[in-house]
């Protein structure tokens, strides 16, 4: 197996990585995650998966690396991570009560071949009405400031929402295994 890269500092990356219990490595990519004018939220998570996958390719020419982008999509905004209580407390005020797409790419590059694989996987979100003082309190005792749409599931996010949709969790987490395995097994790495 060539060498498994993951071209992210998240640690929630790197905790849903660990799961598959195959040796990898982290080396964050330095991508510019500003996006493009009138670009569209699917174009933009996988635009910048494939980028974080390609930054390494030079430095790693024979491995396969990972990278991932999500971003929370509400109606026509996307909500990318708040980087602060002020935004965060935003964010979830304009989630209350409303279905929330999270769009997760992953990006698997054999630098090697230069077969890159590139998907999203949507998992949906219905939010329950929030007020501002459970906002201000998840916010305060969370502090999901590195989160996209300042939402946590895994911790006390949970509280937030009414019902989940869709097929793979860990997409909503940052990093959907389901096709991550997929794409390694076509790459040859045996998987369970």
């Amino acid at each position: 197996m060539l060498p498994l890269i993951l071209a992210s500092a998240s640690i929630y990356r790197k905790a849903l990585l660990e799961r598959l219990r195959i040796p990898f490595s982290i080396v964050p990519a330095n991508v510019d995650e500003t996006p493009l004018a009138h670009e569209p939220p699917r174009t933009l998570v996988s635009r910048l998966a494939a980028a974080k996958a390609r930054a390494l390719a030079t430095a790693h020419p024979a491995a396969l690396v990972i990278g991932s982008d999500q971003a929370a999509v509400t109606g026509d905004v996307i909500l990318g991570k708040p980087g602060g209580r002020a935004q965060a407390v935003a964010q979830l005020s304009r989630m209350s009560g409303t279905r929330v797409i999270f769009m997760t790419s992953i990006c698997l590059l054999n630098t090697r071949t230069g077969r890159l694989q590139l998907d999203v996987v949507d998992y949906a979100v219905v939010f329950r009405p929030l007020d501002h003082d459970v906002i201000e309190r998840y916010v305060r005792g969370e502090q999901p400031y590195d989160c996209a749409g300042a939402f946590k599931s895994e911790g006390m996010g949970i509280t937030l929402v009414s019902r989940f949709e869709g097929e793979d969790p860990t997409a909503l987490i940052g990093l959907p295994l389901i096709r991550l395995g997929e794409m390694l097994r076509e790459e040859g790495v045996d998987l369970p």
